[in-house]
């Protein structure tokens, strides 16, 4: 590739950024859709397109270029996260479980993949699978408060308030907001820990 497209990528690209942090993502758009006119396989204005149109409202656009990404770089599991969060978001379940899929294929420490991949099963009530990722996540972010509140509600879906109640009393210990929070939509009050 030339210099000068190189330069003039790198100013579209810089151009883009600024326009994003000030707002403008109309603007922002054009210069990654420039970008790509320079060279249409450019991860980063695919990428960056795609999350520009789906903040703007327009899903059916973004998932057009998410797609196309996961097309041409195959083996980058963030594009497929970012693939199956779209499709999750437009209720395409089944396509979002693919994407997910395909995520934790490519990156198994890709924790946030096994926590869509969660909240699609749960969705799909799938709830043995759900489980599975879930504690997936949560090996993997063991601090995170998100995963243990969803595979705690799982449990009480699957009628296991007994492995709920373990993981509020586990939560307590962390974040005890949360731990209180699923007391209250549970209804279940976990003695706690000895």
């Amino acid at each position: 590739m030339p210099l000068t497209t190189r330069l003039q990528l790198m100013g579209f690209k810089f151009l883009g950024r600024a326009a994003l942090t000030l707002g403008q993502r109309e603007d922002a758009l054009r210069y990654f859709e420039a970008m790509n006119a320079l060279d249409a396989d450019h991860p980063y204005a695919l990428a960056s397109r795609a999350q520009v149109e789906d903040q703007l409202g327009r899903p059916a656009r973004a998932i057009t270029l998410q797609r196309q990404l996961t097309q041409r770089t195959p083996g980058q599991a963030s594009a497929w996260f970012n693939l199956g969060y779209m499709l999750e978001k437009a209720g395409d379940l089944d396509g979002a479980l693919e994407a997910f899929r395909e995520a934790t294929r490519l990156s198994p420490a890709l924790d946030r993949a096994w926590y869509g991949l969660g909240l699609v099963l749960i969705r799909l009530r799938r709830f043995d699978e759900a489980v599975e990722a879930l504690r997936k996540n949560t090996e993997l972010q063991p601090m995170s408060p998100y995963g243990w509140y969803q595979l705690a509600r799982v449990h009480v879906d699957r009628q296991e308030p007994d492995e709920a109640a373990k993981i509020i009393r586990h939560l307590r210990g962390f974040e005890p907001k949360v731990a209180a929070q699923l007391e209250r939509e549970t209804g279940l009050r976990a003695a706690p820990s000895a």
